[in-house]
């Protein structure tokens, strides 16, 4: 019954099917870092650094806004991954069908909400006085966006949770050129400030995200559903209520320490603001690589957790850290010798350059903590216990509070570059024993009487 664009991660050998569904992920990733790159460069060096500083500043909030919505559509989207490996596919339906009207209801209800309280959230988080207008103005358009946020994640998980990693990068790909190409004609072209690439962000992901749901309907008839798929059914609300807020709720609570050291920066002043941004946006780049591993591994454990197999979950993450512990060492490489010249993309401000590389090399020498982070926790949340996987994100909120409230007290900035090293150990502590917990009873369940709905 599947079709031609689903796959089967419950067969072959591991390290061939990760490298296969990881780099299409990791190509549009790449491609997604690269328009929010272009965006910064294109601020920084037209429309300058208090406009790069006031794009920074709403990092954190953007990401515990959007970091919500995303991972709410990944939680949604493991219970599909977990009924086409148990080849359960009237229940898969029901499960995309409720999926897509609790996007329709969440995304409405958070985008009045942020709407409203935006500009006080960014006095809150002590954002600088000359830079507030400026970060409001930017921040406001991309959270009007979130519906087109949800529609673009929630198709494309739902595709990769049916195994094609690839067409959701592709349309990735191609609004990634859409976005340059806008950047250009707004803040260029039509001589716009920040609100040009906020603009630009959110008319390229709707493309992204129209362009799945087409796909999505033409090319994958085993989710041709019924007028009964799309209606709200108690215990597939449940479950996925279960999987998504959980999800969700683990990229916020991570957010909230972010949030948290963001506003200490801020009161560092706009050169340390400045020199963060530049350093987050290049690290956002040369992680994607435990991205698209993270991103693999829900998939993949959701699947073999759906066929009861245990211990090929288990060689599939340990592929995947070797695969991410490789590229760790290669990436630390490469920004110790080549950084500073990468960061005089974003600014000519020797300070501002120095301040970043330092950031980066901080976070690079322990990337290989960021892989097993995100390896880990996404294979515990493929396997069902999502909220057992807000636990490491309440670990790394908690190290990122202990830094902005004694680290940067004490020595500044140069305490700050220090935050997601320490928040990446606090989680893996917590992670491995975590992951191997689930797995012993996940394989108590199954012995006892088969596949559980969890």
């Amino acid at each position: 019954m599947a079709a031609d664009s689903t796959k089967k991660l419950t067969e072959g050998n591991p390290l061939t099917l990760i490298l296969g569904f990881s780099i299409p992920m990791l190509a549009g990733l790449l491609f997604q870092q690269m328009y929010s790159l272009v965006d910064t460069i294109i601020v920084g060096q037209t429309l300058g650094d208090s406009a790069l500083a006031a794009v920074g500043s709403t990092g954190s909030i953007n990401f515990l806004i959007n970091g919500f919505c995303i991972g709410v559509c990944s939680g949604f989207a493991i219970p599909v991954a977990q009924r086409f490996g148990a080849e359960s596919y009237d229940s898969m339906r029901k499960f995309v069908g409720n999926s897509i009207i609790l996007s329709v209801i969440f995304s409405v209800v958070l985008t009045t909400v942020i709407s409203i309280y935006c500009y006080d959230i960014l006095a809150i988080m002590q954002t600088p006085d000359d830079i507030i207008d400026l970060a409001y103005a930017y921040i406001s358009i991309i959270f009007f966006g979130i519906p087109v946020t949800f529609l673009y994640n929630l198709t494309a998980g739902i595709m990769r949770s049916l195994g094609d990693s690839k067409t959701p990068s592709y349309f990735l790909i191609m609004a990634a050129g859409i976005n340059i190409v806008l950047d250009i004609a707004f803040i260029i072209g039509l001589k716009m400030n920040v609100e040009g690439p906020a603009l630009a962000t959110v008319i390229s992901q709707l493309i992204a995200g129209l362009s799945c749901l087409i796909y999505m309907r033409k090319k994958f008839p085993i989710l041709k559903m019924k007028k009964t798929d799309m209606v709200l059914g108690k215990h597939h609300t449940q479950v996925l209520i279960a999987m998504g807020i959980p999800f969700g709720l683990q990229y916020s609570i991570t957010a909230i320490g972010s949030v948290i050291l963001q506003t200490a920066v801020n009161g560092l002043g706009t050169i340390a603001v400045a020199s963060m941004t530049a350093g987050v946006k290049v690290s956002m780049f040369v992680v994607c690589p435990f991205d698209a591993l993270g991103g693999t591994m829900a998939t993949y454990a959701g699947q073999n957790v759906g066929a009861k197999n245990i211990p090929r979950v288990k060689k599939g993450v340990w592929t995947a850290q070797l695969l991410g512990t490789i590229y760790a060492v290669i990436i630390f490489v490469i920004l110790f010798f080549s950084g500073r010249y990468i960061l005089r993309l974003f600014t000519d401000t020797d300070i501002v350059i120095e301040q970043a590389m330092m950031f980066l090399l901080a976070n690079a020498i322990t990337y290989t903590l960021l892989a097993a982070v995100n390896i880990f926790r996404f294979a515990i949340q493929g396997m069902g216990f999502s909220t057992f996987a807000i636990y490491s994100g309440v670990m790394e909120m908690i190290a990122r509070i202990l830094v902005a409230f004694t680290f940067v007290p004490m020595i500044g900035y140069a305490g700050a570059i220090w935050a997601s090293p320490i928040a990446w150990l606090f989680a893996v502590f917590f992670l491995i024993p975590g992951f191997y917990y689930c797995c012993k009873k996940l394989d108590k369940k199954f012995g006892e009487d088969g596949f559980h709905h969890f």
